[in-house]
């Protein structure tokens, strides 16, 4: 396997960049679902979503494409990673460049499910090797609206 696949929580694990090898490996390690949430055409060589939906579908994996960037990333993004999670029957592994975005989506879904306060999203994050720390006005304030 050449995903560095990071486990934030029994539901959730987040990744860089999959390889196209990767996507059986993914089924047989239990996942579900694959969220993709790069955009087509970041880098040279990546593989375009609909190749990923092909390769998730061939091994028995549910994909879902949101593609975001870190500017760009907004409460419909956010909505659509909340349902996503929701809608799989299993497993979640997402995936983006780094999994930085995939966590910082996580988090955010997770404070606006008021699923986990704040301090406890940042811990399981900070746990699978990303520090979402600026992020913590953003979730605070979603975790307000999830009363």
């Amino acid at each position: 396997m050449t995903a560095d696949i990071r486990r934030i929580d029994d539901r959730i694990s987040v990744a860089p960049q999959l390889g196209e090898a990767d996507f059986a490996e993914i089924a047989a390690r239990g996942f579900t679902t694959v969220i993709n949430n790069r955009p087509d055409g970041e880098d040279p060589g990546q593989f375009p979503a609909a190749r990923g939906a092909e390769l998730a579908h061939a091994a028995g994996l549910e994909y879902v494409h949101i593609p975001v960037t870190t500017q760009g990333l907004g409460p419909a993004d956010v909505q659509a990673f909340a349902d996503a999670l929701a809608s799989s029957p299993g497993p979640v592994l997402a995936h983006c460049r780094s999994g930085t975005r995939s966590t910082i989506l996580w988090a955010m879904a997770a404070a606006k499910q008021g699923k986990q306060a704040p301090d406890e999203i940042l811990r399981l994050a900070q746990a699978a090797g990303y520090d979402l720390s600026a992020q913590r006005p953003i979730l605070e304030g979603y975790a307000r609206q999830a009363g």
